[in-house]
């Protein structure tokens, strides 16, 4: 999420399926107290989680 990646490409690059994603994603969102994805990675950077300029999956092919 915080390379800004959509649940279909965070599904292909762990290789697991959509649905997986969307439950992780859902369940993130909540334990964190999140309103959505966005707030989510900002607390993801405020914490030290992650940071700028951090590894990439690059994007599934077309």
């Amino acid at each position: 999420m915080a390379g800004g990646l959509s649940n279909p490409d965070i599904a292909h690059a762990l290789v697991v399926s959509l649905e997986t994603v969307k439950t992780h994603v859902s369940n993130l969102l909540a334990k964190l107290s999140a309103r959505n994805r966005t707030q989510a990675v900002i607390l993801a950077y405020e914490y030290g989680y992650v940071t700028a300029g951090g590894g990439h999956v690059p994007p599934r092919p077309a």
